[in-house]
């Protein structure tokens, strides 16, 4: 159950973002759904490659070779999905970071109302 809401809370955002960036296109919701599913597996299989293969760079760049990678996730999900398309390397990484911030403030806040609950 934790899984379809992270999938849903992802692709409400990715569409919203799409809205938002005029480099980044997404034409349905449904396409943003499949969209957060793609970049479910991406993140799960292929992004773990990409980090061991690049960790001499990630190392020397302090970390920040990862914001690379994660463009790279973007722009593979772009040749993967029909109804998704970014514009440029450039999109795609401002994308992946606004996903990524606004993903985890979200998730923060989700974590802060559970431990409440508990209280």
């Amino acid at each position: 159950m934790k899984f379809i809401m992270r999938i849903i809370v992802t692709s409400i955002i990715a569409y919203g973002l799409s809205k938002i960036l005029s480099g980044i296109h997404v034409i349905d919701f449904w396409t943003a759904i499949a969209l957060a599913v793609v970049l479910a597996i991406l993140n799960a299989i292929v992004k773990p490659i990409f980090i061991i293969l690049t960790l001499p760079i990630t190392l020397i760049t302090f970390g920040l070779f990862l914001f690379v990678i994660n463009a790279g996730i973007i722009l593979l999900a772009d040749k993967l999905l029909d109804g998704f398309s970014v514009d440029g390397f450039w999109w795609a990484l401002l994308f992946s970071l606004l996903l990524s911030v606004v993903t985890s403030v979200l998730y923060k806040e989700d974590n802060n109302q559970k431990g409440k609950a508990v209280e």
